[in-house]
């Protein structure tokens, strides 16, 4: 009897450690198939950079967004859609934060999942915090960070997956001013570029952005981070991105609310304004409300903008696979 009885436990705990294995590989698959490669952005030396005290800081706050503060060495977080969704486009997103730190999860990270959902490759870029303590010229640092994050997909185009001819830039607020500078300071290489890699984004994505450093509708915040609080007027036309665009800047699709005591909307109505003046093509959209630094969802309206992109990102035929 005894026998017969620890015979059943034995047979019971081999099928009990069967399924355990086969619940744990489930799950190990699942976490593996969601791992995100982390990739610094440079190869050896940090251009623009001089030596200083490593005094990066990722701080999680009363809102549970996680924000990284004095970021010295720039890194890109890779996001790949499955196999069988990936259509090929791929989108460089920037953080904002006023160039003082990156709200790197609520307009980073979430929105690269989404991405991923409709077949996009997202790419986050963790981008230098400009600071004379360890830049040379601090007004330069995020650009070049923000052509290298462009240069390194295109190059990569084949182990990603990528279309060369669909690599578009993100940015909200702070981020926008990122991304609308890469979008209009193209045909200049700010970084290493022999093999002649294009830098011009194919398409720009700015959310509630950071667009003129003019004094009437700057955010004084990220003008003062990034160009200094006694930059030359000269200066601030160079980062008055609405003053920078050409008939060859690529599309564009803006998003903001009319009610931001941030960021002025009229940053991105100017900037659409000059879009329409070289017949660039571009839409927006401007709430009544949904203040600033609303990320993915503006909760003071059933409408999410998040739709509207998809649909404008359709229409570009971003989502077709090719």
């Amino acid at each position: 009897m005894l026998n017969h009885e620890l015979s059943y436990l034995w047979k019971y705990y081999l099928h009990l450690m069967k399924y355990l294995f086969l619940f744990a590989l489930f799950f190990l698959k699942a976490f593996l198939s969601n791992a995100q490669q982390i990739m610094p952005l440079y190869e050896g030396n940090i251009p623009n950079y001089k030596s200083s005290t490593d005094e990066e800081k990722t701080v999680i706050g009363a809102d549970s967004i996680l924000r990284i503060e004095a970021v010295q060495k720039p890194t890109l977080t890779i996001y790949l859609p499955a196999k069988e969704k990936a259509n090929g486009t791929a989108v460089v997103i920037c953080p904002g934060g006023s160039y003082r730190i990156l709200a790197f999860d609520k307009e980073g990270t979430w929105v690269a999942k989404k991405f991923n959902e409709w077949g996009v490759a997202a790419f986050v870029l963790k981008y230098r915090i400009p600071n004379d303590k360890w830049m040379l010229h601090k007004e330069i640092g995020p650009l070049q960070d923000a052509q290298r994050a462009i240069q390194i997909v295109r190059q990569n185009f084949k182990q990603w997956n990528i279309d060369t001819n669909r690599v578009g830039i993100m940015g909200f607020s702070a981020g926008g001013h990122l991304a609308s500078t890469a979008a209009t300071h193209y045909a200049k290489s700010y970084i290493d570029n022999s093999g002649k890699i294009n830098l011009r984004p194919d398409f720009q994505i700015l959310l509630y952005p950071v667009i003129s450093f003019k004094d009437s509708i700057a955010h004084m915040g990220s003008r003062e981070n990034l160009i200094g609080k006694n930059a030359s007027a000269e200066m601030i036309n160079e980062y008055s991105n609405e003053l920078q665009i050409t008939a060859t800047s690529p599309p564009a699709f803006l998003i903001h609310a009319t009610d931001d005591n941030t960021v002025n909307v009229l940053n991105s109505i100017y900037y659409y304004e000059t879009l329409m003046k070289y017949k660039i093509s571009a839409e927006m959209h401007v709430y009544e409300r949904g203040g600033h630094g609303f990320g993915l969802y503006n909760k003071t309206t059933k409408d999410n903008w998040m739709d509207r992109l998809y649909n404008w990102m359709q229409a570009k035929e971003l989502l077709d696979k090719k």
